[in-house]
């Protein structure tokens, strides 16, 4: 037998995948399966920012003298509708894991203890473990965080209106990406950073990201002191750089600073300083038999990196020995359009950008020059697909092909047969025949 403790990417993917090899499985749920992606996370981002895009391009197209008025907000149906959409994944993923023959148990309040589980009332010592117990929103120890009015990604749904005046925590993925949909939204927001917002894009594409948080007012290089209001927030206390303190009045906080590995209930193997649980490149943690994946392992919280890790370690159990490389994963940020890369090394390199072409999704964004970004990045002598950052409507399609080719070792001269469909928003194989065409001549001299 082999318990899974966590139904999210990492857990059920896993689980399915030993199932699928005949094995019995376990899969133990607290909560609600799909984990963080879809109960409070992708899915979540997803509705909201469907929702705000359709209310930006609206204003656009009103801008510019073609509709007479653009759309407002339901929120509170809005919130309704997510939910019954997610009820129904979720019972779409519950069928599909027990179709498996995977055994699903919600609700056992599951913890380790060595190389056992404690499920219920019952203690058993499986063949194996894999714990993928996920993560949960970093709340910070500040004076007043508790009071009413301040939410996370975890307790949106609690929000019955829209707030006048919002203060998003956080400066990564997660804090543009609430920041954009509720400034689209009609609130007023300002974004509060530790340091420089989405410095996780390259120069180039975070301006481009930048643009489409215009209206967002950004406090970089700033903390959080305190939240005060009796017993609804009324304002929140932050500190710049050079200790000059302000308060920021608004009636809501949205804390999107980072998450934490959800580990208090595993207990006897090897975590480190943020709780995140220990593994080798096998996703065994330091007790055998024990293996640990997704979120639970700590960053980069990536719901694909959680899938492979999962794969992984149920490949490791079944004796297929299986590590995994984290150099090529995709990434992305979804505001007005994708933000996508995949720049595992892009020093040395010959780079081409050139604005995105207008096409599905872009050609109204023509007269606004916000059609997007392509970047592209290859060896010199090699012509070796080298990274990848696109910004506009298919970019995360087109960076996920892309980094699977940096991957297989691809270079721009491969590219010199490939026929795209036609229009299209990203202009990736355009700039590797140009690239390919580019070296050549250089290198022939």
């Amino acid at each position: 037998m082999i318990i899974v403790l966590g139904g999210g990417p990492a857990g059920r993917l896993a689980a399915m995948h030993l199932a699928h090899s005949e094995k019995e499985v376990i899969l133990a749920e607290q909560g609600v399966i799909g984990g963080q992606c879809l109960n409070s996370g992708c899915m979540v981002v997803c509705a909201l920012n469907d929702a705000a895009r359709v209310i930006r391009n609206a204003r656009d197209l009103q801008r510019l003298g073609i509709i007479d008025r653009s759309p407002e907000i339901n929120f509170p149906e809005l919130i309704r509708g997510m939910q019954e959409i997610q009820k129904k994944i979720a019972g779409i993923l519950d069928s599909e894991t027990r179709s498996t023959g995977v055994d699903i148990r919600y609700g056992a309040g599951a913890t380790l203890h060595g190389n056992e589980v404690h499920l219920g009332s019952e203690v058993i010592q499986p063949d194996a473990v894999i714990a993928a117990t996920g993560s949960y929103p970093t709340i910070p120890d500040i004076p007043g965080i508790l009071k009413e009015g301040v939410y996370n990604p975890r307790n949106l749904t609690q929000m019955d209106r829209l707030p006048e005046r919002m203060v998003v925590l956080g400066g990564g993925v997660m804090a543009a990406e609430f920041a954009y949909i509720f400034s689209s939204f009609g609130c007023d927001v300002s974004m509060v950073a530790r340091s420089e917002v989405l410095k996780i894009l390259d120069e180039k594409q975070r301006a481009v990201a930048l643009k489409e948080l215009e209206g967002v007012t950004v406090h970089s290089g700033t903390s959080l002191e305190a939240v005060s209001g009796n017993p609804h927030l009324s304002s929140v206390s932050v500190r710049a750089a050079d200790g000059t303190q302000k308060e920021i009045e608004c009636d809501a906080l949205f804390i999107a600073s980072g998450l934490t590995p959800r580990s208090e209930n595993l207990h006897g193997i090897s975590k480190g300083p943020a709780g995140e649980v220990l593994v080798d490149s096998h996703m065994e943690t330091s007790i055998p038999g024990v293996y640990a994946a997704g979120d639970v392992t700590g960053p980069p919280f990536l719901t694909p990196v959680a899938r492979h890790e999962g794969i992984v370690a149920a490949e490791n159990i079944l004796g297929r020995v299986t590590t995994i490389d984290y150099q090529f994963f995709p990434q992305s940020v979804n505001l007005a359009s994708e933000h996508a890369f995949c720049n595992p090394s892009t020093d040395g390199t010959v780079s081409v950008r050139i604005p995105g072409p207008a096409g599905p999704g872009t050609f109204w964004k023509v007269p606004f020059n916000a059609t997007g970004l392509t970047n592209v990045s290859v060896q010199p002598d090699t012509g070796l697909l080298q990274g990848v950052s696109v910004s506009g409507p298919s970019a995360g399609i087109i960076s996920s092909y892309i980094a699977f080719l940096m991957q297989k070792n691809f270079t721009a001269a491969d590219f010199s047969s490939f026929l795209e469909v036609h229009p299209e928003t990203d202009g990736v194989p355009g700039l590797l025949n140009f690239l390919s065409d580019y070296l050549k001549r250089k290198n022939s001299r």
